[in-house]
């Protein structure tokens, strides 16, 4: 039986960062593969962030920060001059490390991004508020409390609005940046099983200094250290039977 190979929604290759006269990171090649989770995993302070940040032009707010090679989505490199930026945010949406929800109802917080882009129709306001929170988990708990401010919400409950924030926009790929280090066990395992739903939908690269995190919910794991990345494969080979010394040492708890 001929295995056919999942689309790449992304490659990178040759990718260098410097933030000033630091690199950040040295010369990453990299495929991200649709509608799959890929952990980004590795001790703080070793790329991972900045690296999550290349695929939707993030670090372009970072004065310092000068970046080589290519990273192609759809095989457009995203760091072309005619690039449409705003067009690529959309399509390559982020949910940040704490919750971030804007200091408005729990309906306007979904609505915003829609009705920045023209959508003023009260009806399909409602159905992409809805719709949103329904794949984001969050409908039943909020659904009579549209009105109340996204702030009343639980941490757990305020990044799950983040992410319908974020699925409201209709984007392609979700982007995560450690969304359940200030959340308890019981909202990380919200969206955990969240993240596992979603990615028949979306394609998603999450950010996790959980090891046990990336081996539950993602397909592909990268490993970084030092900005470079050491391994990358699928989860279940990297984590069982790493072909990387350094790899070994970080998931044992030898090192990080």
């Amino acid at each position: 039986m001929i295995t056919v190979d999942n689309k790449k929604t992304f490659e990178i290759k040759n990718l260098d960062l410097f933030y000033g006269e630091k690199q950040a990171l040295l010369n990453i090649e990299l495929p991200i593969y649709e509608k799959e989770v890929t952990a980004l995993i590795g001790p703080s302070g070793c790329g991972k962030s900045t690296f999550l940040r290349t695929l939707n032009r993030m670090n372009d707010l970072v004065e310092s920060c000068k970046i080589t090679g290519d990273v192609s989505y759809h095989g457009e490199n995203i760091y072309d001059q005619n690039t449409d930026v705003i067009g690529l945010r959309t399509k390559v949406g982020m949910v940040f490390q704490k919750p971030n929800p804007f200091p408005m109802s729990i309906f306007e917080n979904i609505a915003y991004g829609p009705k920045c882009q023209g959508i003023k129709n009260k009806q399909a306001l409602n159905e992409i508020v809805e719709t949103s929170l329904k794949q984001a988990a969050l409908w039943d708990e909020v659904k009579d409390r549209l009105k109340e401010s996204a702030l009343s919400l639980s941490g757990g409950q305020q990044q799950r609005l983040c992410i319908a924030r974020t699925i409201a926009m209709k984007p392609e790929v979700i982007l995560m940046d450690e969304p359940t280090s200030a959340l308890d066990p019981v909202a990380t395992a919200k969206i955990e099983d969240l993240v596992v739903e979603l990615k028949k939908d979306y394609t998603i690269v999450i950010v996790t200094h959980n090891m046990q995190q990336a081996a539950r919910i993602s397909d592909k794991t990268a490993f970084f250290l030092m900005g470079e990345l050491i391994e990358f494969g699928d989860t279940n080979h990297v984590f069982s039977t790493p072909e990387n010394k350094k790899t070994e040492a970080y998931i044992t708890g030898r090192f990080g």
